[in-house]
């Protein structure tokens, strides 16, 4: 691996260890030359599926989308970058394990907010408010009552939740 400081051709690895949920390898390299240090991010390469869009057209998976409107969705929110990326990381491993060539980019929408809901009400209802895209209140209000309905695995996770506590007595 070239050196970025000084684009000598070899380096060393220092340290390597697993990152990214043990599906990556983070090493830490040293150039021979001027001695710098750097780290990179080793892992598979695996094919993703083609999306087929709502209009039948296809194109290929494209990460930076997927990322794009996560983060949108979390704008604002108390999640870490480390936790967006950990979720983003499980999508594709769901899309992967899914073993497709193509898939619809509704299966994709509805693997994004399933883990969205897991870990963020507000993420979730945003983007679905955006992916389902509601036409009218009633429609917005059924989803929240279907949150209101479902108890999420976040729910464990003292997660503040965005409805009252109603009384039980």
């Amino acid at each position: 691996m070239y050196c970025p400081f000084c684009g000598h051709q070899e380096t060393k690895v220092v340290d390597s260890r697993l990152a990214g949920d043990g599906y990556q390898t983070r090493r830490r390299r040293e150039c021979i030359a001027c001695s710098e240090r750097f780290t990179t991010f080793e892992s598979a390469e695996l094919v993703l599926p083609k999306l087929i869009k709502r209009d039948e057209s296809r194109e290929p998976f494209n990460e930076s989308k997927l990322r794009a409107g996560i983060l949108v969705a979390t704008e604002k929110r108390p999640i870490s970058s480390e936790s967006i990326e950990e979720l983003i990381s499980r999508i594709i491993r769901k899309v992967q394990k899914l073993g497709e060539r193509e898939i619809q980019s509704r299966t994709l929408g509805e693997i994004v907010m399933l883990e969205l809901r897991e870990i963020d009400e507000i993420a979730f209802v945003r983007y679905a408010s955006v992916y389902r895209r509601f036409q009218d209140i009633e429609e917005f209000e059924k989803e929240i009552e279907s949150l209101r309905d479902t108890p999420s695995a976040a729910d464990s996770r003292s997660q503040i939740s965005i409805f009252p506590e109603e009384d039980e007595s």
